[in-house]
């Protein structure tokens, strides 16, 4: 079994291809800097600038705005370039309610297809979920991340396993300005081990229905999170 501290989530197969690996150090940096805020919303991105910053050619970084604006982060308009898409309630909000149109769907397939192998992972991913239990929030996104993976990686639309990966990836990196609340921490542990039990009975309509549930959830405590920010902030 693979130490915690080595793990690390991987896109499904096929999905999110990689510019060169001096585009993806780069779209690693960029993407930091806006969720960290350090870029502010709608903020226009010039590649000769951010090159410049970076210390290296404009090619990778036209590579890791093109990543960026697949995931979402980023925008182009006509005639003003790329800019900074504000990370705001609104897009997270829509964020999570496209998941919960997608995640049963792509579950209840799953469920029905379904081998003693993918379960054991299942298994084994949430024993480390429940063994770092919250410590590193790092590791939790990252096990997390991986035990979902394992139901969607395999689906035969392939574009719907895309768009739920750059989805997630943008509900996680937005998630990391956040700790769990000792409820949230406690329905995500109690939820991933009913949908085990649900996959092991091949009840793919209660796990759906679970799924459903479970991303709400996630979605909604973001949004909780970021209110609180926002009217602290304010006050």
């Amino acid at each position: 079994m693979a130490e915690i501290g080595d793990f690390k989530a991987m896109p499904p197969v096929e999905a999110d291809p990689m510019a060169s690996s001096e585009g993806a150090s780069l779209y690693e940096l960029i993407r930091e800097d806006i969720i960290e805020g350090r870029l502010a919303a709608n903020e226009r991105l010039v590649v000769t600038d951010l090159a410049r910053r970076h210390g290296t050619s404009t090619n990778p970084v036209r590579e890791a705005l093109q990543l960026l604006r697949g995931e979402g982060f980023v925008t182009f308009l006509p005639n003003r370039g790329a800019r900074v898409r504000p990370i705001d309630q609104d897009f997270v909000r829509d964020i999570y309610e496209i998941g919960v149109l997608i995640e049963p769907a792509l579950t209840r397939w799953f469920v029905n297809m379904a081998t003693g192998e993918d379960i054991a992972e299942l298994e084994r991913l949430q024993g480390l979920i429940e063994e770092n239990n919250f410590a590193d929030t790092f590791r939790h996104s990252e096990l997390d991340t991986a035990f979902h993976t394992v139901m969607y990686q395999r689906h035969y639309n392939r574009h719907a396993a895309e768009l739920w990966w750059k989805h997630r990836e943008v509900l996680r990196a937005v998630s990391r300005r956040f700790n769990f609340t000792l409820a949230r921490r406690a329905a995500i542990i109690r939820e991933h081990r009913e949908l085990i039990a649900h996959v092991k009975a091949g009840e793919a309509d209660k796990a759906a229905e679970l799924v459903s549930r479970h991303v709400e959830g996630s979605g909604r405590h973001i949004l909780e999170q970021m209110r609180a920010r926002n009217a602290a902030r304010a006050g």
